[in-house]
């Protein structure tokens, strides 16, 4: 299991490598998965601050039944895109970290994107 975390790192390290190079200042759109929820939020990372946050926790969605399907997914992604726009925020960097742009990532940044955030 060990092994699993050291590799899941280095593919975090290497996104977020890569990214730095590409933001131009830009705000960033992380993502973490886990077995239950999904967490969104947008940082800007010359500050070190996190600008808006959103997940299938919040108060906003307690509509949803299961927090760990893509419907959850796509409403935390569309959820984040209204509170980046209300904060005056269109355009970010897509972080996925160490998980794959597939499944409820993947329906995260569509929604993200459908809703008006530009990556």
């Amino acid at each position: 299991m060990q092994n699993g975390k050291k590799l899941f790192e280095r593919r975090r390290t290497r996104v977020r490598t890569s990214l730095r190079k590409v933001a131009n200042g830009r705000p960033r759109l992380s993502i973490h998965r886990t077995n239950q929820h999904i967490y969104a939020q947008v940082i800007d990372d010359q500050k070190g601050a996190t600008i808006v946050a959103a997940s299938t926790l919040d108060g906003d969605l307690k509509g949803l039944k299961v927090g760990s399907n893509s419907e959850a997914a796509a409403a935390v992604g569309k959820l984040i895109a209204d509170r980046a726009k209300k904060a005056g925020i269109e355009q970010v960097v897509f972080d996925r970290g160490g998980f794959l742009y597939h499944g409820r990532v993947k329906a995260l940044a569509d929604a993200a994107r459908e809703a008006g955030l530009s990556f």
